[in-house]
């Protein structure tokens, strides 16, 4: 990516503390502003009179421009100015995060998620490739970190709103959060060029794509991907609407942020496990473990019981991206940005059209068992798990400095 070819920083001035903080600020931001949707199902129910089957279009309409773009940013990378597209996608995502606190209708709210994720998919397609080649010696590392910061911005997501909602509209939320793109944006332009570690991105081609298409390490992501967004996607948008009766009353809307404070100490975890143990075995341990938690939580448990079920699927569902993110990368560390932005549009998917099938489901038999079928693609994702380690190898790790 130009950027990282053609602005180096000057030799001994290292930048990449200052652009990892940046970073992580937008990603954490990025993540709250994503999570709230979810929050305010219910109010938008209320405020709108909306029916459960047009609730289900919040997750699409959060997703198609982010498929649009991210997808668009990866098939460029080596082309652009790094620092002028991360900047727009900064910029863009805090403007309409903010014009969403505008919202006098359902319609208009879906029209301002589609352009929040487009300018979402700007940003998200830039940052994580860079930050792969700041750290570019561990990787796999870094992007557990990245995830977990990510974390952190969505479980305040969810408070953000509630807060809000004590202080008496929901539309502060958005307000508030939408103000803090812009400092973030403003440190991005200041700083100097970034310092890397390796040569950046080169440059997309079509015997490129076939190529990186068929190694055995990027279709176990984009399977693994597509499987463990779809039981998020379906979690995010459905968790409060399925707490409400089955959660102390004071806990439904916090009950998101419970799921979702465990995927901090989850992908540290993870960050520091994969390069112990290899990132299929990994995996596999997350997966069956992300299994049994939702089986327990969404058939066994009640009241507080549900909320250490969200824990334990959080803290288990929390590794699986960045695991599989960093698995592929790592086979093919010369085509980050592509290989993001393939993860995106896959994740994009999984996230986008679980909620929407589960709100038929919702309709026409419960939040119940929509919560419960969550079962079957995280059954399929032990499956991958081990058809990956027989494929694959059981002993091939890709550590951070494969190249």
């Amino acid at each position: 990516m130009e950027g990282t070819h053609d602005t180096d920083a000057a030799p001994g001035v290292d930048t990449r503390r200052w652009w990892t903080l940046a970073i992580f600020t937008y990603v954490a931001l990025e993540g709250a502003s994503l999570q709230m949707r979810g929050a305010v199902v219910p109010v938008l129910r209320e405020s709108f009179g909306t029916p459960d089957w047009q609730l289900g279009l919040v997750a699409p309409a959060g997703t198609i421009g982010f498929l649009v773009f991210v997808a668009l940013v990866g098939a460029i990378s080596g082309r652009v100015n790094t620092r002028r597209v991360f900047l727009l996608g900064i910029l863009g995502t805090g403007a309409s995060v903010f014009a969403i606190g505008f919202t006098p209708s359902f319609t208009f709210f879906l029209v301002a998620l589609v352009v929040r994720g487009s300018f979402g998919g700007i940003g998200r397609g830039t940052d994580r490739p860079l930050l792969s080649h700041l750290h570019a010696a561990n990787r796999g590392k870094w992007f557990s970190y990245y995830d977990a910061v990510w974390a952190i911005g969505a479980t305040i997501g969810p408070l953000v709103v509630t807060a809000a909602l004590w202080l008496g509209d929901w539309r502060f939320a958005y307000y508030a959060l939408g103000i803090g793109f812009f400092p973030v944006a403003a440190l991005v332009w200041l700083l100097p060029a970034p310092s890397i570690d390796d040569g950046g991105d080169d440059v997309l081609t079509l015997s490129e794509v076939w190529r990186v298409g068929r190694r055995p390490e990027v279709l176990v992501m984009i399977a693994g991907i597509f499987l463990s967004t779809g039981v998020e996607g379906g979690l995010f948008t459905w968790l409060t609407t399925y707490a409400q009766g089955r959660v102390p009353a004071s806990m439904v809307t916090a009950s998101l942020s419970v799921l979702l404070v465990a995927y901090i100490p989850g992908r540290f975890v993870a960050g520091q496990l994969s390069e112990r143990i290899g990132y299929v075995r990994l995996m596999f341990g997350l997966a069956g473990g992300c299994l049994l938690s939702i089986v327990y939580t969404f058939v066994f448990a009640d009241g507080v019981g549900i909320l250490v079920g969200l824990f334990g699927i959080g803290f288990t569902l929390s590794g699986l991206y960045p695991t599989l993110l960093a698995y592929s990368t790592g086979a093919v560390p010369e085509h980050s940005a592509p290989i993001n932005s393939l993860a995106l549009v896959v994740s994009s998917l999984g996230i986008a059209g679980v909620p929407a099938l589960q709100g038929f489901v919702i309709s026409d038999m419960g939040i119940a068992l929509a919560m419960q079928l969550l079962v079957i693609p995280v059954g399929v994702l032990v499956v991958v798990a081990v058809v990956a380690w027989v494929r694959v190898g059981r002993t091939q790790i890709y550590k951070e400095n494969s190249s």
